[in-house]
């Protein structure tokens, strides 16, 4: 038998009260008497109501939900970026809807019209490349959208990320340092702006600073995937390469692991160097020295940007583009 829908008016009628006290005592308005609060509570309790989200936000056009589209559920990085978001969101009261793309345009297109049909208040964007046809769809929407760990080339879309460009020419400086001249860019889609455009850029400005001459065969253009980078070694032994920037942590485990089983000593014959210092560069050995992000701050500041603009708080202060600081830290992987 299909159970019956709890309403609002059940409640009132049950505790002999007007269904505008109910609504205060459910919103925890302190303006309710205690005696008529513990009423309401206990008919609450009895009746198993549970506010229906979707009609409070027909009436006050707000869900205090907030739709974040994560290319990868499963990759350590956009995790601890999600536990951010979750913390600050939970603090501002919103709760959140989690939709996996697969880091695929056309799926991310569908889930975003997924998420605005269900009425979300706002949108975090995690996605590595945002294409005409996404922005397009951004600017129809007029839902308040932040980019978390994503860089807008236009700079047209609020964003919370690290200085991508810099974090590399430091990273490929200390291999450099090292003695090394055939240094590996390995990396996912380069047609994503935070490989194509921002990583390259600083790995190329360092080659450059360095007199050494930009090599297309050590770019290597890839899955964010540890099975990507373990296959990579032979491509990596033939290109002459005697170290690697890796633009994933899980793509640098690949990577290390498929040198090692070549026989490759790791730093002595090949250094790597990596760009999330999420967990996993700690749990391979040896531990990979890497780029260090802020991945729970980034999470937890887009969130915070964004209840910003949907409560329309004052954010003329604020950048389009807020840069958290970015370090490096070394490990086994490097000399």
């Amino acid at each position: 038998m299909e159970k019956q829908t709890i309403t609002i008016y059940d409640v009132a009628r049950e505790a002999a009260v007007s269904m505008a006290t109910v609504s205060r005592v459910v919103n925890g308005n302190p303006n309710v008497k205690p005696a008529t609060r513990k009423k309401v509570l206990e008919v609450i309790d009895r009746l198993d109501y549970r506010p229906n989200a979707v009609a409070r936000g027909l009436a006050s056009k707000k869900t205090t939900t907030v739709g974040v589209i994560i290319p990868d559920v499963t990759n350590v990085y956009f995790a601890s970026l999600a536990r951010g978001i979750d913390d600050v969101a939970s603090m501002y009261k919103y709760n959140i809807i989690l939709a996996n793309s697969d880091g695929n345009a056309q799926k991310e297109a569908q889930v975003l019209n997924t998420l605005l049909a269900k009425q979300v208040d706002g949108i975090i964007f995690m996605g590595n490349n945002m294409t005409d046809e996404l922005r397009a769809q951004f600017a129809r929407a007029k839902t308040p959208i932040v980019l978390a760990g994503s860089v807008d080339a236009k700079n047209e879309v609020e964003s919370v990320h690290v200085d991508y460009t810099a974090a590399v020419e430091e990273a490929v400086t200390d291999l450099i340092n090292h003695g090394n001249k055939r240094i590996a860019f390995i990396s996912g889609p380069l047609s994503d702006p935070i490989n194509g455009e921002y990583r390259l850029k600083g790995y190329k400005n360092v080659l450059a600073k360095n007199g050494i001459e930009f090599d297309q065969d050590l770019v290597f253009e890839t899955d964010y995937s540890y099975r990507a980078g373990e296959v990579l070694w032979p491509a990596l032994a033939s290109a002459k390469a005697t170290a690697a920037f890796v633009g994933d942590d899980e793509l640098a485990c690949g990577v290390l692991n498929g040198a090692k089983d070549a026989g490759i000593k790791i730093p002595e014959e090949f250094e790597i160097i990596t760009s999330n210092n999420s967990k996993l560069t700690e749990i391979v050995r040896p531990q990979l020295s890497s780029i260090t992000q802020p991945l729970y701050d980034i999470g937890a500041v887009s969130m915070r940007f964004l209840t910003k603009m949907m409560n329309r708080e004052d954010t003329s202060s604020d950048q389009k583009t807020i840069e958290l600081p970015y370090g490096y830290i070394k490990r086994g992987s490097t000399k």
